[in-house]
């Protein structure tokens, strides 16, 4: 088959590789799309020549492993882009991200879905329908906004506020609105990504450069992974607010406690999903309780991976680029 893989100096190249054989308990899946997340982004270079990246996909079955009958060669699905070991308190919890032996997809490791083909867990597939084409590769990101969301223990009407318009920020914002939150601010440096966030449900935005948010906040999620983003979220945060981290950061981030402590704030981390919460957001995108064409700005085959991501890194005009191998 074919798949966009790392160079050794940090591109990408279609090479020609096995095609994947399904284990017991496994699927092989066309791909059908897949996108380019945030993370893959800030980490590529430091993945090994010959990683195959790739983990927001959904395609349709083509092969079967042995003791899978719930699936059925044609049918179409998303999932979790993870194979764990099935039997640990994590797997049998519902948090297969959390095994200790999970194998990852698309993270430098095992082939993830920038190629034609990639192996999944079939216990970790859902169903989704056929019409909903390449907009299946929105499960993923949804469920970790959706998880990001459930961390936050949002009540009717509070006042959130998402730090990032990015990918990450308006899965959100998106499930903040439908979850019954009161206002909703959007803070994000770029013009672009704020003037589109009433798209997703914002019902404010906010320019940081012009300093602070304006007033304080019963939950504040930080979506994007900057060193001092954390200590601006507990800042932003009221007396008891609850703060969550979603954001990939992979420097060092000092914090003054004292801020969090006076206000008895509480912060959490929130990665991954479980389980139910990436079978919700498949319902969700199937029902049309979610309008997948805001958050998609291109696709692009496999010989334009490595363009997509000079993209992706240049500008913020452009949201989710899916690859369609």
């Amino acid at each position: 088959m074919k798949a966009a893989a790392l160079t050794r100096t940090g591109t990408f190249e279609v090479v020609d590789v096995d095609d994947p054989t399904p284990g017991p308990g496994e699927l092989v899946l066309r791909v059908g799309a897949c996108g380019i997340c945030g993370s893959d982004l800030k980490s590529y270079k430091s993945f090994p020549a010959g990683a195959v990246l790739g983990h927001e996909f959904c395609g349709e079955v083509v092969a079967v492993g042995q003791g899978v009958s719930e699936w059925r060669a044609g049918a179409v699905a998303a999932a979790l882009p993870v194979r764990p070991c099935g039997s640990c308190r994590w797997c049998l919890g519902g948090e297969p991200a959390h095994c200790e032996k999970a194998d990852l997809l698309g993270l430098g490791i095992s082939a993830g879905a920038f190629a034609e083909y990639v192996r999944v867990d079939s216990a970790l597939s859902v169903p989704i329908t056929a019409g909903l084409g390449h907009y299946g590769a929105l499960v993923e990101p949804l469920a970790v906004g959706l998880h990001a969301v459930a961390a936050a223990r949002l009540r009717p009407e509070d006042r959130v506020l998402v730090i990032g318009g990015g990918s990450v920020g308006v899965a959100v914002t998106t499930w903040a609105r439908r979850l019954g939150a009161g206002e909703i601010v959007v803070s994000d440096p770029a013009a672009d990504r704020r003037d589109s966030a009433a798209v997703f449900g914002a019902t404010a935005v906010h320019d940081p450069s012009a300093g602070p948010a304006p007033g304080e906040f019963d939950a504040v999620i930080e979506c994007v992974g900057a060193p001092g983003l954390v200590q601006s979220a507990t800042q932003a945060a009221t007396v008891h607010g609850r703060v969550v981290v979603a954001g990939v950061c992979l420097e060092t981030d000092p914090l003054v406690p004292i801020v969090s402590l006076m206000k008895e704030v509480e912060i959490a981390f929130a990665v991954y999903y479980r389980l139910q919460e990436f079978a919700a957001a498949a319902r969700a995108l199937d029902r049309g309780e979610i309008d997948p064409g805001p958050f998609v700005t291109d696709r692009v085959a496999l010989d334009q991976v490595g363009d997509a991501f000079t993209r992706l890194e240049a500008t913020t005009a452009d949201r989710k680029i899916l690859v369609e191998p």
